[in-house]
């Protein structure tokens, strides 16, 4: 819900009959000029991404299926497999699956130290294929999600537009909500009309729908961001509500002992599964001699995301993590997370978060046509707003949202600075409506 909410004064003043409702109107408008070509750019990858592992399974289908054959051979023939073929200076893991037709998937560095994948037919031991891993399609596709390829310089941009656009959903149902002339029926009714109004009418009534499905996912994404992300990471520390996983943490128990021979890694696969793990299983070896295995299920359900110390030396279980354990902030962070993914309630939460992307990209096309439509020839069409102060609670209301997310406080305190400084002075962004 853009700017294209009403044409004119009469129908304003027909339709709200208040000066807030322009001011909000007046600012929906502006934060869209920065927000809605990020909203349909995180729409189209953030759809396309949703479906991972169907599009991997087509790119890498020679590499992922097998022959099923006799036997099995051992996983550290597979990796001397790849060693001989690639150079293996630092293996990284091994993902195992219960399929019998399915590769096993090695992640290491090869000989020039790049992290890769490879896979490996576990019956012949023939390396199927490999690629380095920030060479992978749907990879170099979330990061451009993420940080459009900028590393934190991009983030910092895609985290502005996420905190902007959830304003811009706030202040966009406060303009769908009915009022005046405009009854509730209508608003929820499916748009009427052509031309301008149609598209006006259509804007709203998406903006309405996609406010449900796709502010969810907006707020899910935060923790994965540089400010808003860190100050939660921040917190949970301060609180004790970080995640108890136990692949990064310095507080795992290391091998019992430095003397004797290690277990095959078939056995901490038999671990995992004597365990309960679901597969697929993700290994990781032990760094030096005194370290220890950890391996995890590797499966899109969080509540199946169990992890294991494994000794690897007597085979032993040191430690385990399960999902359950979490505090319950970090639960909500994760959970969070996996619905943004679309993984949370399964194929449900797939085909809502695609409805959502189409939504927002649908809501990008028609907020920028109805802006189109309605502007003055040559002109960038501002909604006319009254030129007052601000009244206590929108101060209030400010005040909370730059609370809450600090990059629209920042961003605020330096549109301020550049209208004294420049837009003032040059005429931009006032408001052009009759």
């Amino acid at each position: 819900m853009t700017d294209a909410t009403v044409s004119g004064v009469a129908a304003s003043q027909k339709a709200t009959g208040g000066a807030l409702y322009r001011m909000v109107w007046k600012w929906h408008f502006l934060a869209s000029l920065y927000v809605l070509p990020f909203m349909a750019m995180l729409a189209i990858t953030g759809g396309i991404y949703l479906y991972k592992p169907q599009i991997e399974a087509w790119l890498y289908a020679d590499q992922m299926n097998v022959s099923v054959g006799e036997a099995v051979l051992p996983l550290e023939t597979l990796v001397a497999a790849v060693d001989g073929e690639l150079g293996v200076t630092r293996l990284r893991g091994i993902t195992v699956y219960d399929d019998p037709a399915r590769s096993a998937m090695i992640e290491f560095n090869d000989a020039d130290r790049v992290r890769s994948y490879a896979w490996v037919d576990p019956y012949t031991g023939d390396v199927l294929g490999s690629v380095e891993r920030d060479r992978m399609a749907m990879r170099m596709l979330k990061k451009f999600h993420g940080e459009l390829l900028l590393g934190k310089t991009g983030t910092k941009f895609v985290e502005l537009a996420a905190h902007w656009a959830i304003v811009m959903f706030i202040t966009g149902v406060y303009l769908w909500w009915p009022r005046g002339q405009r009854t509730l029926s209508k608003a929820v009714s499916l748009p009427k009309g052509e031309g301008r109004a149609w598209w006006r009418e259509t804007h709203l009534f998406v903006g309405f729908l996609a406010t449900i499905v796709v502010v969810p996912i907006l707020i899910s994404g935060l923790p994965w961001t540089d400010v808003w992300g860190g100050g939660l990471s921040y917190v949970q520390e301060q609180t004790d509500q970080k995640s108890g996983s136990l692949r990064f943490s310095r507080d795992v128990p290391g091998s019992t002992t430095s003397q004797g021979t290690p277990i095959a890694y078939a056995d901490v696969i038999a671990t995992a599964q004597a365990q309960g793990l679901v597969s697929p299983y993700e290994m990781r070896p032990p760094r030096d001699e005194a370290a220890a295995f950890w391996v995890r299920s590797a499966s899109r359900d969080r509540y199946e995301q169990s992890e294991l110390i494994v000794d690897q030396y007597s085979g032993d279980v040191l430690m385990r993590h399960d999902f359950d354990q979490n505090p319950v902030l970090a639960k909500a962070v994760s959970l969070g997370i996996s619905l943004h993914q679309g993984e949370l309630y399964g194929p449900l939460n797939l085909v809502v978060n695609t409805l959502a992307a189409l939504a927002a990209l649908f809501l990008s096309i028609t907020g920028f046509v109805a802006w189109w439509k309605r502007r003055p020839a040559g002109r960038l069409g501002v909604p006319n707003a009254p030129d007052r102060a601000l009244g206590s609670g929108m101060i209030v209301l400010i005040i909370f949202v730059s609370l809450l997310f600090p990059l629209v406080a920042a961003s605020l305190i330096a549109a301020l600075l550049l209208d004294w400084l420049i837009f003032s002075r040059l005429g931009w962004f006032r408001s052009e409506n009759p």
